[in-house]
């Protein structure tokens, strides 16, 4: 049976939440705690990552983002 063919065409922000999401998985982060992160163009990833390389848990790190 063939599939429906979709194309599916995400927003600039949808794709640069997508990334932001991706890099802050590669960083440390669950996917949820990664995607809530990353819908908020406030939070610096650098800062993000770092706070996970000095020891927090994703938990905390993300507690003191938002």
């Amino acid at each position: 049976m063939p599939t429906a063919e979709t194309n599916v065409v995400l927003s600039e922000q949808e794709l640069v939440e997508h990334w932001r999401s991706s890099e802050l998985e590669r960083a440390g982060y669950p996917a949820e705690i990664a995607a809530e992160l990353s819908m908020r163009s406030d939070i610096d990833l650098h800062r993000a990552a770092a706070l996970l390389q000095r020891g927090c848990s994703p938990e905390l790190a993300a507690s003191i983002l938002l």
